[in-house]
């Protein structure tokens, strides 16, 4: 598998890439290519096309969750579309409640984009089930909360068909790889927890050692027990190799640098397993 990044907070030294405060990786495997969410805004396109990377001949979409970092640049890609009309109808696989309005302090920061326009575009694959995209390569669809120190407090409300409702994103979800040397977590924004995460994609995938985690962990002002709940649950894992990237401040990469072999990542960086 190769993971490109195509959109993130940080851009690497030494490119004509842009970035934002969003997250979009292109991956490569099997034959497949799949984009894992779609940024903020188009810049996810810009950097593909610096990089020649067909976003015209994708086979598959997954969104991570329904917040705009993640899920905007499909109005975008929608857009390119319309010039560069794709090979065939991608399938866009995401949690059901991703496509949910949703609202943080009176603004929209959801999905824009009506149900009718995504299935004209996109073949929808709507589950809250873990979904096999590949033989190697999984959506876990609902991530089981069960560690108490990531307890989630809602963020925002969501429109639930009649009401508002405190959000818990239920949604957020993220994807794993099965390697020989063990799982590569590939993760949007880690909301559900990136433990809970972890722990959700050992039951699925039936493999107990973790080659890389790659992605946002939404470390960005934990509380203690949560903070100190990850670090230990990290070091007890002793994974491989973390990529921590978007919704991660630099003082808890610190921290966990300390307990981890911790890389930096940004747009352009390639990963290959």
């Amino acid at each position: 598998m190769k993971l490109t990044v195509l959109v993130d907070n940080n851009v690497m030294i030494g490119n004509n890439l842009s970035g934002e405060p969003g997250l979009s990786f292109f991956i490569e495997t099997k034959g497949e290519a799949i984009l894992f969410d779609s940024g903020l805004t188009q810049i996810f396109l810009q950097n593909a096309w610096e990089l020649n990377l067909p976003l015209d001949k994708l086979d598959h979409i997954v969104i991570s969750h329904g917040h705009d970092d993640h899920i905007g640049g499909l109005f975008h890609l929608i857009n390119f579309y319309k010039s560069h009309p794709p090979k065939k109808k991608p399938r866009l696989t995401l949690h059901p409640s991703a496509l949910d309005i949703k609202y943080y302090q009176d603004q929209i920061v959801g999905n824009i984009i009506s149900e009718q326009v995504l299935d004209h575009y996109f073949i929808v694959n709507k589950t809250s089930r873990p979904f096999w995209i590949t033989e190697d390569l999984v959506f876990l669809g609902e991530i089981e909360r069960r560690l108490s120190f990531e307890n989630f407090i809602p963020k925002g409300t969501f429109y639930n068909g009649s009401t508002l409702e405190p959000d818990h994103l239920i949604d957020d979800s993220a994807m794993a790889y099965k390697t020989d040397d063990g799982l590569v977590i590939i993760t949007g924004c880690s909301h559900s927890g990136i433990c809970n995460i972890i722990n959700t994609a050992i039951s699925v995938c039936g493999q107990n050692k973790i080659c890389d985690v790659v992605g946002g962990l939404h470390l960005l002002d934990p509380s203690k027990e949560k903070i100190d709940g990850t670090l230990k649950f990290l070091s007890d894992l002793t994974p491989d190799v973390l990529h921590p990237c978007h919704c991660t401040k630099a003082k808890y990469k610190y921290m966990l640098s300390r307990q981890c072999r911790v890389e930096e990542i940004g747009c352009g960086s390639v990963l290959e397993y």
